[in-house]
């Protein structure tokens, strides 16, 4: 007989339908998060801060009131590197301990006009870069659940919540969303207001999501953007044009993500995909290390408060970030922005007749441990080139936990892009189960 799906189990598009409904209400539906959190958050740790009585009173206000849009009574987690004003915001560090903003960030605003209910602040590493807060992932315990959105990867994981904000500079949504196995959605640059989102790299941060599927995300992504045209997006005619990229970083795959990779692709093709191998152009090869200089080199000056004025608060991992963010002369900043306006450049002819890409979301599996967040050698060139990259759950690696690859379209590109990620996840969700 069929397990009956609990409230906080429930996608986030299928708990509107049901509250508009009369069906079910805002405060049912928190409860059953906050239940899932309190048999759970001591051991996974994906909340920075939770206030449940005020999360309920607030649920219950909204029952009382009209719909005031399509996220009405739903909960989301929200990073703690974005500002609220009716919460504590510490950006992942002890110097903001006790920091308390004034105002939402655009994207909790955004979230609240639609109807949201902020559920809570979800764990950041240490300024949303690697040195890593409490967090674990819910499939292994022993396991990094990645970062730097670690808490709300593992929250929406665990069922704790539907829908979180995230956000990526180097690889901070698309690589949790593939140790957590969930949807990570990393929209074009800027597609998402970043106002009230605490900087690290201007050049490069981008306001993303976390959900359990593709129609979550991408309704979750029309309210933040004011675009109904990615919920409405497009039904492939066709399935679509896929381009085998494996990369310039290749080398670096883990066993479990070649296999991921190479089944996924003839899976794809036997579904009728048009399915092609890519190579990127030689300047790709590059750009790993160009993201890399862009990055330390905005974030030695995006922190120059925090390490001229409390060095000591700041751990010796992101000390040695800063500083060697410093050593990059302004000439080698230059050349690094040079070389990505230069591939960005070249991507129409690398989508050439196709519509997206398939490439890697993270080495391999998550690896055992938590003093890291894994390597996102395989998500800094795509957030260099500013494209839309959604993680999509495609396999399982030797330990049982999630493997994921991810579905890159062109720059602006979102709506289609979101359409051939859901095409390819409902194939290869076919493989998993």
């Amino acid at each position: 007989m069929q397990r009956m799906v609990r409230l906080n189990e429930l996608a986030a598009v299928e708990a509107s339908r049901m509250m508009a409904a009369g069906r079910i209400t805002s405060e049912a539906l928190v409860e059953a998060c906050l239940e899932k959190i309190r048999g759970r958050e001591k051991i996974v740790g994906a909340w920075e801060y939770l206030d449940p009585d005020r999360a309920l009173e607030q649920a219950r206000a909204l029952d009382g009131l009209p719909r005031r849009g399509p996220l009405h009574g739903i909960p989301v987690g929200v990073k703690d590197i974005m500002d609220t004003a009716d919460m504590p915001t510490a950006y992942g560090s002890g110097i903001y301990r006790d920091n308390h903003p004034s105002w939402d960030a655009s994207c909790v605003t955004m979230i609240r006009a639609a109807g949201g209910l902020v559920l809570g602040k979800t764990v950041t590493t240490e300024f949303a870069v690697f040195h890593p807060g409490k967090t674990t992932n819910p499939h292994n315990l022993a396991h990094t659940p990645g970062g730097s959105s670690s808490g709300s990867a593992a929250a929406v994981a665990d069922f704790m919540v539907p829908l979180a904000l995230g956000t990526q500079t180097g690889g901070s949504i698309i690589r949790p969303a593939s140790f957590c196995g969930v949807v990570g959605y990393k929209p074009t640059f800027g597609l998402i207001n970043r106002a009230g989102v605490k900087p690290c790299a201007e050049s490069l941060d981008t306001v993303g999501l976390f959900a359990r599927t593709i129609e979550d995300a991408a309704f979750f992504a029309s309210v933040l953007t004011g675009r109904p045209s990615l919920v409405r997006r497009e039904t492939l005619e066709t399935a679509p044009r896929i381009g085998l990229c494996h990369t310039h970083e290749w080398p670096y795959a883990a066993p479990e993500t070649i296999r991921a990779f190479e089944e996924a692709g003839n899976r794809l093709a036997r579904s009728g995909a048009e399915v092609r191998e890519v190579n990127l152009p030689e300047p790709f090869a590059h750009l790993v290390e160009a993201q890399t200089a862009i990055m330390l080199y905005e974030m030695a000056r995006a922190f120059a408060y925090e390490y001229t004025n409390h060095r000591d608060q700041l751990s010796s991992k992101f000390q040695e970030l800063v500083e060697s963010g410093q050593a990059y002369s302004p000439e080698e900043y230059d050349k690094a922005l040079a070389l990505a306006t230069k591939c960005r450049g070249l991507l129409n002819d690398v989508f050439s007749n196709l519509d997206v890409l398939l490439v890697p979301s993270a080495v391999g599996e998550a690896p055992e441990g938590l003093s890291s967040t894994g390597d996102p050698i395989f998500n800094r060139i795509w957030t260099l080139l500013h494209v839309p990259c959604v993680n999509i759950p495609a396999s399982t690696g030797p330990k049982g936990l999630p493997v994921g690859l991810q579905i890159v379209g062109r720059i602006g590109d979102d709506a289609h892009t979101l359409a051939a990620s859901d095409w390819a996840f409902k194939q290869l969700k076919e493989q998993l189960n």
